[in-house]
Parts: C-alpha cells; structure tokens; sequence
C-alpha cells in the first residue's frame, strides 16, 4: 500500500516539473519572438521556478512516505541526506525566486531594463 502511494507522490511531482518546463518552454519561444527585451523572461523563470520548488516538495514527500513504515538506520540515513539536498535546492531556488520578484516589483510597469 505505502509502495502505491510513495509512487502516485513521486509521480505528481515528476508530473509538476515536466509541465512548469513545458510551459516555461513554450513560453521562452513565444515571448522570445514577439519580445527581444531580456527582461520579459524573468517571470517566465519565476514560474519555472514555482513549479520546481513545487516538484521538489512532492519528491520529498515521497522519500518521507518511503521511510515511514519500519525504516533501517540505512533508510533513515539516505532520508536525511535526501532531505538535506532538497531542502537546500528549496532554499537557494526560494531566496533567487525572492530577489527576482523584487528586481521586478522595483523596475515597474515599462522598464525595460535587463535585469542583473
């Protein structure tokens, strides 16, 4: 039962980073032939993103669902290194995603400055 779940979590979250790179692909096109500004492409990487930190969280749930029923000191050990490179992935893609919406937020409607 748990192997059913820990494969339906870890398949949404493959399912939520397949489709944030889609559509930040589909978008990078789209947007790169009407536009040329670079900046027009910043919220299309914070969607990106949202969808990856969104992913992240669902591979890591999977993990947690895996070791929840009777787990060796071996499984305990990979969770938390599992754990641990995820939660750092969050944190660094979080913290980028933040300073991207303020860069933005702070250009304005009409500013068309790459940003940095």
């Amino acid at each position: 039962m748990i192997d059913v779940l820990v494969r339906v979590v870890e398949a949404a979250g493959a399912a939520v980073i397949v489709l944030g790179a889609l559509w930040a692909a589909i978008r990078f096109v789209v947007d790169g032939v009407r536009q040329r500004d670079a900046a027009v492409f910043t919220p299309i990487r914070l969607m990106l993103g949202r969808f990856l930190a969104l992913g992240l969280e669902f591979q890591l749930a999977g993990d947690i669902l895996r070791t929840a029923i009777a787990p060796t000191f071996t499984q305990i050990g990979q969770l938390a290194a599992i754990a641990a490179i995820r939660t750092a992935l969050n944190y660094f893609l979080g913290r980028e995603i933040a300073e991207e919406q303020k860069q933005v937020s702070e250009r304005g409607p009409g500013d068309e400055r790459t940003p940095s």
